[in-house]
């Protein structure tokens, strides 16, 4: 006879499959599919979504996991199997508050959405995107409502991405780093003859972009055996298993760290992907943890890596022999200071470490506002510039520098955008505990080696999946729950050097 943890195993990962299915036609949709296909693909994910949603919700769910609690009572809680159930029932849970109907609403809104989009930020026509802005929003109310939440409806949406943590939390953190970000921006404002980022607007061939850049993130640790790297519109990162992640970034001829930074920073993503535990796969556990950690590791070899003195001087030689006139006249020093340069700028993925923060604050006020029916949204582009000219001082020239260029609402991810500034400082936290246990990381960058760094997390961080929460984790790792400090700290020794304030 089989037991009830055995038969719980096996729904759930029968459940994981199709998921994992429908993250194929969604990836399929942004990299491959003709714009014609758009109206069935949103009615094949509709569908899809929908399925998976009313297995995973079914009554045979709950009484099997009802079964493999009493089954697991026994074994040590931290053990793979307790723990796959503590975290199955918590999505069970929060999973049964919302209708079938709902999900797949929201998926063939979305799917049809993402065409609508994709054209109207082309064409910098809001009035295009708007009406389906107005429905995305809505289902994201009626979301939280089906959720449920105490305080403000921004918890429910955020919850999905950063689990346990509320609005006020946000906030609070937002309030302790923005006065140093605006601090860092202005001192850079007030020295910025010193650095020069011209060199990064010259024209530098496409293909040769991408080339540079597969072969640094092959170098950090990213298999071409189990992932793929394609261009697409907005970049981004998906999975299908521990042994199949994709990557897409998009190139600009005359913009060296659009193709690079995006690829990067992607390239992190996926690396925690491929890192979690092979005994998880097709269990709820083989995923990330939370959005906060998952973009703690996308910014970590972005930024820390990507952008520190010690990558340059490994890489510039690489890449002036790949560009030689247009580095010709280039250093090693002088790509380091150009690819740190505080320069506020339009666009979120382009923005530079100190300013980066201030792009998420102004969306997520935005985000709260639209959901709390606070301003309309043929009011949005005017709000959005507004904030932006408040928060970086300047004003998008249109729409498609403005309230178009992110696809998060698009693809109805309301509560995702303060998972980049919490993953910023999650980064820093762990980077002072790694420079701890590998004193010798920078010379290891500098002479291109990276299995330590990417051993060290992958031992640390992401071999564990979904097993431990994100507070859980940080305990483990760094003795402390989440800390802005070593973050304000890397940002005013990096930045006061390179500038001289």
């Amino acid at each position: 006879m089989i037991d009830a943890l055995t038969s719980l195993k096996t729904r759930l990962a029968e459940i994981c499959d199709l998921r994992n299915a429908g993250m194929v036609l969604s990836w399929d949709r942004q990299v491959n599919m003709p714009p014609g296909g758009s109206a069935a693909r949103a009615e094949q994910s509709a569908t899809l979504q929908k399925i998976t949603h009313e297995m995973f919700v079914a009554n045979e769910t709950g009484r099997l996991l009802d079964a493999a609690v009493n089954a697991v009572a026994k074994r040590d809680p931290d053990s793979d199997d307790a723990r796959m159930v503590r975290v199955a029932q918590r999505d069970y849970e929060k999973a049964r508050k919302l209708p079938a109907e709902l999900i797949a609403e929201t998926a063939r809104v979305t799917g049809q959405a993402i065409g609508i989009w994709t054209l109207a930020r082309k064409n910098n026509d809001w009035p295009a995107f708007e009406p389906w802005l107005e429905k995305i929003v809505d289902l994201n109310r009626r979301r939280a409502d089906a959720l449920g939440y105490t305080e403000r409806i921004y918890d429910a949406l955020l919850d999905q991405f950063e689990p346990d943590m509320t609005s006020a939390q946000v906030e609070s953190v937002f309030n302790v780093v923005k006065p140093a970000l605006v601090e860092l921006t202005k001192g850079a404002a007030a020295h910025a003859d010193k650095l020069s980022n011209a060199v990064l607007f010259r024209e530098y061939d496409e293909g040769g972009q991408l080339e540079f850049a597969r072969e640094v993130i092959q170098q950090f640790g990213f298999d071409f055996e189990q992932g793929r790297q394609d261009k697409s519109v907005h970049p981004f990162s998906t999975g299908f298993s521990i042994h199949d992640v994709r990557i897409t970034t998009r190139v600009n001829r005359n913009s060296l760290s659009s193709a690079l930074f995006g690829m990067l920073h992607e390239c992190g993503h996926a690396l925690y992907r491929l890192g979690i535990a092979p005994a998880l796969e097709r269990t709820v556990l083989a995923s990330v943890v939370s959005l906060g950690l998952h973009e703690s590791q996308s910014r970590l070899w972005e930024n820390l890596v990507g952008r520190s003195f010690a990558f340059w001087k490994h890489y510039f030689p690489v890449l002036q022999k790949r560009f030689p006139e247009a580095l010709a006249d280039q250093t090693a020093e002088t790509l380091y200071c150009a690819v740190n340069r505080v320069s506020p700028s339009f666009i979120r993925v382009e923005a530079d470490e100190v300013t980066y923060g201030l792009h998420i604050m102004f969306r997520f006020e935005l985000e709260n506002e639209m959901l709390e029916r606070k301003i309309k949204i043929r009011e949005v582009p005017e709000a959005w510039a507004a904030k932006m000219s408040t928060f970086l001082g300047v004003t998008p020239p249109t729409v498609r520098e403005g309230a178009l260029q992110d696809i998060h609402w698009v693809l109805g991810s309301f509560g995702y955008f303060p998972t980049y500034l919490l993953g910023n400082l999650i980064a820093s936290q762990l980077w002072e505990k790694i420079e701890t246990d590998i004193p010798d990381l920078a010379g290891q960058i500098e002479r291109g080696e990276f299995s330590g760094l990417l051993g060290w997390l992958r031992e640390n961080l992401h071999q564990h999946g979904r097993k431990f929460t994100a507070q859980e984790l940080l305990q483990r790792i760094t003795g402390r729950g989440l800390d802005a400090a070593p973050y304000l700290a890397y940002l005013r020794r990096k930045y006061r050097d390179l500038y001289g304030f």
